[in-house]
């Protein structure tokens, strides 16, 4: 068995039963907790995103458990660090996440999975926020389902989970200030979700296409303002007439 493509809830399941598996024959009885965060958590508790490329975790430091994800990412032919917990050194990342995180499942007795949903991990996208990849639109997508479900979240419930994880909006950018805004006063959250995405997916093709012109050009301090101008001409693409 070999994934080619991108994770999917039912990969994913696939790939951490193996992992509890393996850690289950080197652990010695001890159960091990582990908190998906990122995109991960957004497909194992939505419908809205389909894959993600890498899954960020947090869970701690254990010989016995990074064997056994190195053991199953080499038997699918999964690049290094398919599962990690790089996002601890991120502005998304906050001591208080076990308590905001809610249990998921349990894989061969030793390995208990958790995962961020719902207010808290709309605030975390908030604060990560990478107008490149789907942050912003994954909180279009929550906000969307959480209605649907009958659990609409509020302006008043967004910003208590902020102020509980990072203690203030310090960390969110302004862009996602208003994206939030823009999100919660929408009458076609489904629309703007769609708009959401092909931003996104114009930005990251056009930082693709800059760094393989011009490696290292492009850098934190200038990313966004990158952004800006290739979603401008974007739309005046889009508002030009076609020739007949």
């Amino acid at each position: 068995m070999s994934f080619e493509t991108p994770f999917t809830k039912e990969n994913l399941e696939v790939c951490l039963k193996e992992v509890a598996k393996e850690y289950r024959k080197r652990c010695g009885g001890q159960t091990m907790e582990m908190i998906l965060v990122g995109g991960a958590s957004v497909l194992v508790n939505y419908g809205f995103r389909e894959s993600t490329y890498d899954i960020d975790a947090e869970y701690l430091s254990d010989s016995a458990l990074k064997e056994a994800i190195d053991l199953v990412g080499d038997r699918f032919g999964l690049p290094a660090g398919w599962l990690n917990t790089d996002f601890k050194k991120t502005a998304s990342y906050s001591p208080k996440i076990r308590e905001c995180s809610e249990y998921y499942k349990t894989f061969s007795g030793v390995l208990e999975i958790r995962t961020i949903r719902a207010e808290y991990l709309v605030a975390m996208k908030l604060v990560s926020g990478r107008r490149y990849k789907r942050d912003l639109s994954d909180v279009v997508g929550i906000l969307y389902e959480e209605h649907r479900a009958g659990k609409p979240l509020n302006a008043q419930t967004i910003d208590a989970a902020v102020k509980k994880l990072y203690g203030g909006w310090e960390r969110v950018d302004p862009f996602a200030q208003d994206l939030l805004e823009k999100a919660l006063a929408c009458p076609d959250p489904e629309a703007l979700f769609m708009e959401q995405s092909e931003d996104e997916d114009v930005a990251r093709a056009t930082l693709i296409e800059i760094d393989r012109k011009y490696p290292k050009a492009i850098r934190e301090d200038n990313a966004n303002e990158i952004i800006s101008l290739a979603l401008k001409k974007n739309e005046e693409k889009k508002k030009k007439p076609s020739d007949v």
